[in-house]
């Protein structure tokens, strides 16, 4: 019988995913809000609906397994407002969360058993999607990101045209997470699945974002931004929000359990990877 991946909203993580299975002769369906979008996944092979707007009914009954990626909104989870779960039967269900559930740690290291103390809007409405998903009686595994680049998205663009800015604020760390790596993880839990399962998706090293940028500029062979410090950079109130929080995120359990080994364990091999491919992100 043929496999069959749903991605509810088919963003970066879904189409890094999506690469390998169909490999192995995996059907994918995927939801976009754009039809040009549409096309470029028609193109892929890659079948393609228009979401919201169009039913989800009979692609979630061809489905075996589900991929979510589509974030929460003030009203709760939207599909979970539009689709009556019991119907239908799965193999394997994955929720893209974010480690933005854990709030702000002052630095200290988290785990999958660690609060979730939510600092910002953004985080409290995972929280909430988190909990209304596992209420439900599903093979369901939560994934929680951290911040994702690779290829096309990354700082190198930014310190080309001169837009990046090393914001300096005492002792902050952002965990990252190459996509290719997101897509190892979320393939051995579909090979090995335990619903019920939590993970952090993250690399093995927190790093001050000012490190990231001051790395992708040398790289470059270009100026270094100079320093700003936060308390006077002018910022979106979304950038803001994420200087809320400060932790360092675990990542043993996708080792130990899912016997992950990174491709991009940090931010140094990652960068020099995606320069050496020429996907100037």
């Amino acid at each position: 019988m043929t496999k069959c991946l749903l991605c509810i909203g088919y963003g970066f993580s879904a189409q890094a995913l999506t690469a390998d299975l169909q490999q192995q002769g995996w059907d994918i369906i995927g939801t976009t809000r754009s039809e040009s979008r549409a096309d470029e996944m028609h193109q892929a092979g890659v079948k393609s609906i228009i979401w919201p707007g169009n039913d989800l009914n009979r692609a979630l009954t061809e489905a075996s397994h589900l991929l979510i990626s589509v974030a929460p909104n003030s009203k709760g989870d939207p599909i979970l407002k539009e689709v009556d779960l019991k119907n239908y039967s799965f193999t394997w269900v994955g929720y893209l969360s974010t480690t933005g559930v854990y709030g702000n740690h002052n630095g200290a290291w988290v785990d999958e058993a660690s609060s979730l103390t939510p600092a910002t809007k953004r985080g409290k409405l995972r929280v909430e999607a988190e909990a209304a998903w596992s209420s439900f009686d599903l093979p369901l595994h939560i994934f929680r990101l951290a911040g994702i680049y690779g290829p096309g998205r990354g700082p190198f663009s930014k310190v080309r045209n001169g837009t990046a800015r090393r914001i300096i604020k005492d002792d902050q760390v952002f965990s990252r997470i190459h996509v290719d790596d997101i897509s190892q993880v979320l393939e051995a839990s579909i090979m090995q699945p335990r619903p019920g399962a939590i993970y952090n998706i993250c690399d093995d090293e927190p790093a001050p974002p000012q490190d990231v940028i001051a790395y992708a500029a040398r790289l470059l062979k270009l100026p270094i931004p100079p320093d700003l410090p936060f308390e006077i950079a002018e910022m979106t109130s979304m950038a803001r929000s994420f200087y809320a929080e400060n932790k360092r995120v675990q990542n043993n359990l996708i080792k130990s359990e899912l016997g992950i080994t990174l491709k991009y364990p940090n931010y140094r091999v990652g960068l020099n990877s995606l320069l050496s491919q020429k996907h100037h992100s």
